[in-house]
């Protein structure tokens, strides 16, 4: 049986068959807060979803905004040869072997001194198409701990509030939160990265599965690269939150940057899937940059608390082995590169599965996003793209 859509309510929904003696499967959307899907055996009128997210802002008056918390008058003519030299850096981008094999780009965007110099996306995509972010998302959920922190409801060097874990003499009460951002908590992972299949793909929730897992080293003590603490990150901050939790990542930080296409995705019982189910387009992937490049200000709105970019780009305690894209280091949830890597000492990137790509390079006022669809097993060479744009601004 094919696939059938539901509309009801206000409400969109999937169903998929998949077995004679158990109901489809079933993702359905709500505004605001995207697609969610129900647990395997679950039926459309047995789960209650939060409702859809209220006050969403007008995107017509939005976008007449100044730019970065609008559209308006986002783009800086450049001189001619620049503007040449960009354009076709951004053709290179979009070549299937431009920087790197198969690859396949769907935009490029560069920001210099704050304004867009060059922007470019893949027939069928506009600046206001939203794409999985991918493992972009564990930076916006470290910007989002870090806006937890500025309004004084969260301390990164504390102990993460996981009420799983609050049972007399579980040893991971005393992870911290900053433990969780460096994927340092030393918590047990099934494999690089932590296979999270059931969380994306089949229905099942954060509480059930990330907060499972058992201690297998001292917190802090080593570096191992896992979906599971990104979520616990934020899950922790939306147990401080309570009610508040839904609604806080659009109103306190996603709306305040201007970032009005970009949905946040729960599974069924409402958890931020903040490791990787979230939606962004490129120039709001390019605000989350900006927020960081400007030291955790949106114009004279301070969202972030002093000092937190900074820690959140420094490394402290175990770091990564080298790997495909060379040395790499790690922040809260940032990754760092430096002079190792060809670019400016200081650099650093938001970065994501098949070819998400934020590099902010502060020591020249940069930002360069890329965004793709770049098959299992193939990279871009993000730092080579970013090379190639200084060398066309004369950088």
């Amino acid at each position: 049986m094919p696939a059938r859509i539901v509309r009801e309510r206000g409400a969109q929904r999937v169903e998929v068959p998949f077995d004679k003696a158990l109901p489809p499967r079933i993702a359905i959307f709500t505004p605001g807060r995207g697609c969610t899907q129900l647990p395997i055996g679950a039926r459309a009128d047995a789960v209650r979803l939060p409702p859809a997210l209220e006050g969403m802002p007008n995107l017509k008056a939005a976008d007449a905004r100044t730019w970065p918390l609008g559209d308006a008058r986002a783009e800086a003519k450049l001189p001619a040869a620049r503007q040449k030299a960009l354009r076709a850096v951004a053709e290179k981008a979009f070549a299937t072997d431009g920087y790197g094999a198969d690859t396949r780009t769907s935009a490029v965007l560069v920001v210099h001194d704050g304004r867009i110099v060059a922007e470019r996306y893949r027939p069928g995509f506009t600046r206001h198409t939203p794409q999985r972010t991918w493992s972009v998302a564990k930076s916006l959920a470290s910007a989002l701990v870090g806006r937890a922190a500025m309004l004084g409801l969260v301390d990164a060097s504390r102990p993460a509030t996981i009420g799983e874990w609050r049972a007399d003499g579980d040893p991971r009460a005393t992870i911290t939160l900053d433990q969780l951002l460096r994927m340092q908590s030393g918590l047990w992972t099934n494999g690089p990265g932590n296979r999270t299949d059931a969380v994306y793909f089949g229905g099942a929730t954060v509480t059930e599965t990330a907060t499972a897992a058992p201690v297998e080293a001292a917190p802090g003590s080593r570096f191992r690269y896992a979906n599971n603490d990104s979520m616990l990150a934020a899950h922790a901050v939306s147990s401080i939150l309570g009610l508040r939790a839904p609604d806080f990542p659009a109103r306190e930080l996603l709306w305040p940057l201007g970032m009005t296409r970009t949905t946040v995705e729960t599974d069924w019982k409402g958890n931020f899937v903040l490791s990787s189910q979230v939606w962004m387009t490129a120039r709001d992937l390019a605000r989350l940059a900006l927020l960081h490049l400007n030291d955790g200000k949106a114009g004279e709105a301070r969202l972030l608390p002093e000092g937190w970019v900074a820690a959140a780009t420094s490394p402290v305690g175990p770091q990564p082995e080298p790997g495909r894209a060379g040395p790499m280091g790690y922040g809260r949830a940032i990754w760092l590169l430096g002079a190792e890597n060809g670019l400016p000492p200081g650099s650093y990137a938001f970065l994501g599965n098949r070819g998400q790509i934020a590099i902010i390079v502060p020591a020249r006022n940069l930002v360069v996003v890329r965004r793709g669809f770049d098959p299992h097993g193939i990279a871009f060479d993000g730092p080579a793209l970013v090379k190639d744009v200084l060398a066309a601004l004369g950088e």
